[in-house]
C-alpha cells in the first residue's frame, strides 16, 4: 500500500507536507530532475504533462503543460539552487504557452531525506501573502498533490521494476 502524503501545515504563508517512498533517493532525484522522468508521472491522475522543458540548473525553467478533464493548466518554475541529490529550490508560479507567470507564486523547497533504500520527501511552498495560499488551498492544491504524489509512488514502483 502506497504511503500517504503527510500535511505538516497549511497556515500562514507555508504548505509543508512529507511523503514517504520506497525507492532510493538517487531515483527519486532522478524523477524529478530529468524533462523525460517528470513528464511520465508529474499532475493528478488522468492528466498528461506534454510539452515539459527543463533547463536543470540554477537559473534554468521548467516549463510544462497538465492536460486533463478538457482542461490545460501551464505551469513554469525557475530554479534557484540545487544541491544533488539532497535539495530543489524553485520559484513556481503558472503561466501561459508563452512561460509569462502569472500569482500567485511560490518558493518550493523539496528536500529529499535517505531513509535506507526509501525516500523521504519533504517540501516546503512559501507564498508572498496568506491570502495567495488560501487562494491555492481553495484550488484544491492539497487532493492535487497527493494525486501527483501517487503518480510518482506508481512511476517509481515501474522505474525499479525495469532495473531489476
Amino acid at each position: 500500500m502506497p504511503h500517504q502524503v503527510q500535511i505538516i501545515r497549511a497556515e500562514g504563508k507555508a504548505l509543508e507536507f512529507t511523503r514517504r517512498f520506497d525507492a532510493p533517493r538517487e531515483l527519486v532525484w532522478m524523477a524529478y530532475s530529468e524533462a523525460e522522468h517528470l513528464k511520465q508521472w508529474w499532475g493528478p491522475k488522468g492528466w498528461t504533462t506534454d510539452p515539459c522543458t527543463v533547463d536543470f540548473r540554477p537559473g534554468g525553467v521548467w516549463h510544462y503543460c497538465m492536460k486533463g478533464d478538457g482542461m490545460e493548466s501551464w505551469g513554469k518554475a525557475v530554479y534557484q539552487d540545487i544541491a544533488a541529490p539532497e535539495r530543489i529550490v524553485y520559484l513556481d508560479a503558472f503561466s501561459d504557452e508563452a512561460a509569462n507567470s502569472f500569482p500567485p507564486e511560490m518558493l518550493i523547497t523539496l528536500d529529499f531525506v535517505d531513509e535506507g533504500g526509501a525516500t523521504l520527501l519533504r517540501s516546503t511552498s512559501t507564498f508572498p501573502s496568506e491570502e495567495d495560499l488560501q487562494t491555492v488551498l481553495g484550488m484544491g492544491v492539497v487532493d492535487g498533490i497527493g494525486q501527483t504524489m501517487d503518480c510518482l509512488d506508481e512511476y517509481l514502483v515501474d522505474m525499479m521494476a525495469v532495473l531489476r
